[in-house]
């Protein structure tokens, strides 16, 4: 497959890059798609939720009122589950939410989300470039340029540049990344990835080792 190579303008740089069939043409694996999402999202999780249990909750030293005679329910602690300012029953606790991929599945996983990608034209390679210091106006001029303004866009970089990355994190709309970095779930959770010259080949060699 191959795609026209854009000036930061906008314009046709004259340029083409070839894409690899075996990444960008395969037969997209929705499967293995569903268990990276799953597993990137569920890893994000931090697992650090908890509620109190009867033991834990402060005060219940003395009983509440007398046994006899109240017409209540005999309480002997105001710490119960079943009273106002007790414990709860059965909680949350903290624990992990950690799941494991195998490597190939991964793999795998990336290259369908790049194949349907591609298959939908939602991907366009630019010229590289940097900036000598953060400059979010001058960013934001070349994604209007690309007609990358006003959609959810990923921006993939050949190497790691801070300044491009500090002018784009103000962007509401804009996610920049080192292409190795992408997972599944951020190659699919944007509109458009917008792909510097020099990322092409560095993803592509991500999934030789």
């Amino acid at each position: 497959m191959e795609l026209k190579v854009y000036k930061l303008d906008g314009s046709d740089s004259g340029q083409t890059i070839n894409l690899p069939d075996e990444i960008f043409s395969i037969e997209p694996n929705h499967h293995l798609i569903y268990q990276s999402v799953r597993t990137y999202l569920s890893n994000q999780r931090q697992g650090t939720h908890k509620t109190k249990g009867r033991s834990e909750v402060r005060g219940g030293g003395k009983k509440p009122f007398r046994q006899k005679g109240t017409g209540n329910a005999r309480r002997g602690t105001s710490r119960s589950p079943l009273m106002v300012g007790g414990g709860n029953i059965f909680g949350p606790k903290p624990h992990t939410y950690k799941l494991k991929l195998p490597k190939q599945a991964a793999r795998i996983a990336r290259k369908s989300a790049l194949s349907i990608k591609a298959k939908e034209n939602q991907i366009k390679i630019v010229e590289d470039f940097t900036f000598e210091s953060p400059k979010t106006k001058d960013l934001s001029n070349i994604l209007k340029s690309l007609e990358a303004n006003e959609i959810k866009t990923l921006l993939l970089l050949g190497d790691k540049n801070d300044n491009v990355y500090k002018s784009g994190r103000n962007l509401e709309k804009l996610n920049v990344m080192i292409s190795d970095k992408a997972a599944t779930y951020d190659l699919l959770n944007n509109k458009l990835i917008l792909m510097q010259k020099s990322a092409v080949e560095k993803l592509c060699k991500s999934f030789i080792n």
